[in-house]
Formats: structure tokens, sequence, C-alpha cells
């Protein structure tokens, strides 16, 4: 527990945190009225802050508490409005961070470290010590609304340590937020009550909106308490947050209760029928990667549905290998048929260099996918095919199957990634889709063929496949221990996401099971760590009107994208398997729990007949809108996609290995 202490007038909190005031109001005219602490009362780890200010007065109370995983102190602040007439304010609790030079973030979900490279292709908010373009969204100063994270919270570090406040989504003033600053004049965290989003507001890609300042009207002798949580370590690294993350997680657990809709077999029923009745096209062997609710739209205008397939990721292999999965054990020749021609299809199309192409378009068959360059081919695409059609292979041949254009095809892309591997370890990030030089080297993109070249030397007996594997995770291990791994999705280039996490989790459990060492388990925990600051611990509340309040949509366990794409998804079904094999090689439940969380998330908002939430039955949406950003809060979109559905159909069939994990969650 940090030491709290009284000087001068100001309130330390260990050598990182430290303030002078209660809290500070807000005025609508740009004002900013300090609540000095007049008194302070210090004794046994608790403390009693008094001020008054204008028309406020406010007691803070402080109890330290020793949680299960972090020691932190509670904070209830009483607010009481004296003024004769209404007003409008805001409340703002701010701590300066101690320390010199440039700091380093956190808000779950939302923000990492700088957040965005500054050669970054793709324009969300990024953090520059020395300011910038606000129109350009950079800045030194950002302030971002409570919904946007996955744990509502704002953690800050400098060469001291690392500091962290934390508070509810909702307090008595209404949706609450976070905010930090790092300039030449100083460094500090804060909360909002209620929120604000400064200096501009991100709403979509490339997008600065307006900043959005609310205020509380209140009432002459009214009175709020607010809550929050303050957390201090000595830690410098990245990692100093797990402890806090978990912590409140744990807190939010009781508070925000699950409500999956059906059980694993149902799931996996629907799931298995909406991509073959909506995705899949027999002419081509495709699973088309989107399919629109609106079928009448569809039909008569074209509108939504997209024919083409990627060969992993947003279509593709792993999801053909779920079906074909799902209809050996079913006696569903139909699904078998299907997922196996997808297959071949995959198969039977590689690139001049020797690898999957990216992607099939209906407008010109086989090419790059959504890379920057049309002669470019992608990592993590590439290797995610490779893993899923090399686990259906093996699963075929285990019931006495054999597809020779599969492995011909596994084989070349392994041989291939051996092949591009740098003498340091890594695999690069693209690929030149004739030569196979590889045209970047930047980022982790290439971290999921540890997990395609260990399977791939289990399965094939090629040591190399192995040895290359060791290598790249000693080399990729600098990503998850900086606590910035990025590069994994085409679409949002260079950007940490929460796939980032499912990949580098997958890897290094892998990884552990293959070379059984200390390090790999370690860096395995530290993966899931940092993805877990991606998923939520707690449940959203939606505007009474919308579709995901209609429902009763619990955000708890579900994910976000990354901090460009800021809407849930659950991609992170990917790594089911690995998060519960890591449960039982650790002894931890936080893994088997929060992907308990996971999967119970996702077992919502599957259609279950045609109509249900105005989609068809088995289809399944790839974003829920948990804030302000491309969508309004509450809404879904309209789109089925393959990977969605497709990603819940391999979790619900990967589960049932593992039904004693899964309390609460039917069969």
């Amino acid at each position: 527990m940090a030491e709290l202490r009284w000087n001068d007038h100001s309130l330390y909190l260990g050598q990182t945190l430290h303030t002078d005031t209660v809290m500070t109001v807000l005025t609508p005219d740009g004002g900013a009225c300090p609540v000095p602490i007049r008194r302070a009362d210090l004794g046994d780890g608790a403390a009693c802050l008094e001020g008054a200010a204008g028309a406020f007065a406010a007691v803070a109370r402080w109890a330290p508490r020793a949680g299960r995983h972090a020691r932190y102190y509670d904070v209830a602040l009483t607010v009481t409005y004296l003024g004769e007439a209404p007003a409008e304010a805001a409340i703002q609790v701010r701590y300066g961070l101690a320390g010199a030079g440039r700091p380093t973030w956190l808000i779950p979900g939302a923000f990492y470290k700088e957040n965005r490279l500054a050669h970054c292709q793709r324009i969300y908010p990024r953090y520059d010590y020395a300011g910038g373009d606000p129109g350009a969204l950079v800045s030194d100063t950002w302030a971002f609304r409570a919904d946007r994270a996955a744990v509502p919270a704002v953690f800050g570090w400098t060469e001291r340590g690392c500091g962290a406040l934390a508070t509810g989504e909702m307090s008595p003033l209404g949706l609450t937020g976070m905010g930090f600053a790092g300039n030449a004049d100083g460094t500090a965290i804060w909360l909002n009550f209620p929120y604000r989003e400064e200096p501009v507001t991100f709403t979509a890609p490339g997008e600065a909106g307006a900043p959005d300042r609310p205020f509380h009207r209140w009432q002459p002798g009214e009175q709020a308490v607010l809550h929050y949580r303050v957390y201090v370590s000595g830690g410098t690294d990245f990692h100093a947050c797990d402890p806090f993350v978990r912590e409140l997680y744990a807190l939010d657990q009781a508070a925000h209760p699950l409500n999956p809709w059906m059980g694993l077999a149902e799931a996996a029923e629907l799931t298995a029928h909406g991509l073959y009745r909506w995705h899949y096209k027999p002419g081509d062997s495709l699973l088309c990667e989107t399919a629109v609710f609106d079928r009448e739209l569809a039909g008569q205008q074209g509108l939504g549905d997209r024919p083409n397939m990627h060969v992993a990721w947003v279509s593709g292999a792993p999801y053909a290998a779920a079906l074909l999965t799902y209809g050996r054990s079913h006696a569903q020749p139909e699904y078998v048929e299907a997922g196996a021609r997808v297959l071949d299809k995959i198969a039977s199309g590689l690139a001049p260099c020797g690898t999957f192409w990216g992607e099939w378009r209906a407008d010109r068959g086989w090419s790059q996918g959504w890379t920057p360059n049309r002669k470019w081919l992608q990592a993590r695409t590439l290797s995610e095919a490779t893993l899923f059609m090399l686990r259906a292979l093996r699963a075929e041949a285990e019931l006495g199957v054999e597809h020779p254009t599969w492995r011909d095809a596994v084989l070349s892309n392994l041989r291939f990634a051996a092949g591009a591997q740098r003498d340091d370890g890594s695999f690069g990030a693209y690929y030149h889709v004739d030569t196979g030089e590889v045209v970047e080297w930047e980022g982790a993109a290439g971290i999921l063929w540890i997990a395609a070249l260990l399977e791939g030397a289990a399965t094939f007996g090629e040591e190399r496949f192995r040895a290359a594997a060791l290598h790249a995770g000693v080399y990729y291990a600098r990503f998850v221990t900086d606590g910035f791994i990025y590069g994994a999705p085409e679409d949002v280039h260079l950007t940490p996401t929460s796939e980032d996490g499912y990949n580098a989790t997958i890897a290094y459990v892998l990884l552990y099971e293959a070379d059984p060492q200390a390090h790999w388990l370690e860096l395995a925990r530290l993966a899931a760590d940092w993805t877990m600051t991606f998923r939520w611990t707690y449940n959203l509340t939606f505007d009474r009107h919308t579709m995901l309040r209609q429902f009763d949509f619990r955000s708890r366990g579900a994910d976000l994208a990354s901090p460009s794409n800021q809407h849930l998804h659950n991609y992170g079904l990917i790594c089911l398997p690995e998060m519960l094999r890591l449960w039982r090689h650790t002894g931890d439940p936080y893994y088997r729990d929060r992907t308990r969380d996971n999967l119970a998330c996702f077992l919502q908002f599957i259609a279950r007949a045609d109509g249900d939430f105005n989609a068809y039955r088995g289809m399944v949406t790839e974003r829920y809108y948990n804030t302000n950003c491309f969508q309004p809060k509450g809404m879904l979109l309209t789109l089925s996609h393959a990977w969605s559905a497709g990603m819940i159909l391999y979790a619900a069939q990967a589960a049932v290995g593992f039904a004693a994990d899964l309390e609460g969650i039917a069969p």
C-alpha cells in the first residue's frame, strides 16, 4: 500500500501521485475552480480531506483496501452545492504524477502508450509530449468517456512508478470519464463527473469531432457521493498495471452478472446453419464475408452482401474448418462438403511466392487482401490460414480422410515462413506476392507463424519448423514485455489491437507446451494479461430505446477491437482453448474466469429464428457499439459476418473439452 503523506498542503501517495485539491469545479464558461485541501486528517492508513471554494464544499474519505490482487485506496467524495440558485457544473478529480520526461499511458482497450505510431497510416488519437494538432487527432492531453474503456480507469507511468485512478461507468452525475496530460508543464491523470471528451471527440478513424463537455445541473443543497479508487505501484514497466486490472475485475464480477442466451450445442447448431445458409456460396466455393440482415434490400439492390473471401481472419480457413468439423460430428454431409470445398479452393490457389493468397474477390479472383499495396501479402492472414488448415488436415487424417492438396499447401506455407525468417527471429509483416521478399518488417503480424510452425513440426516431423518457432519466440517477446503488440489486422496498419493479444497468447502457450521452459509460460501469462486489458469487466448501461438495452445485452466478457476500431467483437474466442490450457498450466483461475466471460458474452445475439433482433436464423453481427464511435451507443451492425458466426462455431466445439472449467454455461 502506498504511504499517504501530508506535506506543504499537498497529499502524496508514495513517490508517484500527489494532489493539493479535493476536487476541481468546472463551469460552462470554461472556468476551473480548484477546491484546495483545507483540512487533512490522516491515521492508520486512512484519510479525510476537506475543502470548500465558491459554492461547493467537498469531503473525501480514503479507506485502504488489501484486495486479492492489489492494494489500493477506496475514496468516497461527498460534494455539496451551497448555492442559492440552480447552476451547471462538472467535477474533476485530478492527481499529478511525479517524475521528469515523457510519461506513458493506458486506458484499457482505448489507449496504449502513445497509442498510434507517428507513421501509422490509420488515424486515431495519438499522444505527443510536444503537443500537436487535435484536428489530426494528435495532442499532449486527452479525455474520454468511460464507456470507451474495457475497465473505466486511467494509468500513467513515469520513471517514479505507475499511478492509476478508476471509477464506475456511471455516477450520480451521469456517465463518467477519465483523462491525462503530459508535457513540459507537468504530468497528470484525472476522472471527470460527468465525462468530457477533449480536445476533440473521436467519432471514427480520421474524424475529429467537436469537444463534448456535458455538465450536471445542481440544485440548491444537492449532495452527491462520487466513488473512485486510487492505485500506486513502484513498477515502471507496463505490466505494473496487471494487479490492479485483476483487482478491478474481481470487484466487478459480483455486480455485473453474465446472461448467456443458450448453451454450446444450440450455439453451434445455429452458427453452423448460419454459415452454410447465409455465407456459403457453392458456385465459387466461398464463405462470403458478409450477409446483410435485410435480405429484401440485399436481393433487390445487392447491398450489404460481400461476395469476397479472405483465406483467414474475416473469412476462410478457420471457419470452413469449424463447419467441416461440425458436419463430421453431427452427420451433416452438406456441411462437410461445404467446408472441404472452401478449404480445397484456398489450398489450390497458392500465390507465386508459395504462400496462400490473401483474398478471393468476385471481381478479380485471387488477390492480396486489404494490404497497403496490391503486391503485398500479410503475415498474420497467411499464418492463421496455415494453422487452421493444418488443424483441419490432422482432424481429417484421424478419420482416415486424406487431403493431399491441403498437405502440400500447408507445407509450402511453412517452408516459406521458415525461409523468410530473419537472423534475429522475425518473420516480417508483409511479403511480395511474386518474389516472397519481406517488404515490411515492423510489428508483430508474423507472431502466429510460431503456432503454425510448432504444429507443423509435430505433424510433419521437420525439425527446422520447431527451431524457427523457438527463435521467433525470443524475438517477439519484446512486444509482449513492452505492452505494445501491434500489426495483426490488415485494415489497421501498425495499431495495437486485441487480435495481437490473441495471437501472442496462442503462440506462447504452444511454445510452453512444445518446450516446457518457465520463460515461455511467463510470456504466455503476460500476453494473456495484456489481452485482458481489452476485455470488459462490467456491463454497459444502454439507453432504454436501443437494441442492446431492449435485448438486455451484457457486455462483461466482450473485447474492444482496438483503439482505432472502437466497437465490441467476439474474435477473442479464437484463443479459448489456449486460454483454458493456460489456466490449467498456471492454476490461476483468472484466465478461466475471463475466458468463461468471453464465451458467455457471445452466447448472446445469435439469431434464434428469422426475425430475432431483425436478423435471420444463425446470423451473428460483427459489431456491438459501446460508445459514440461509428454509430450511437447501443446499436449493432446489421450485417452477419462469416468470422463472427464461425468464431462461435469454433469456440462452441472447442469448449466441449473443457466442460469442467465452464461452470454456468450449458453444454
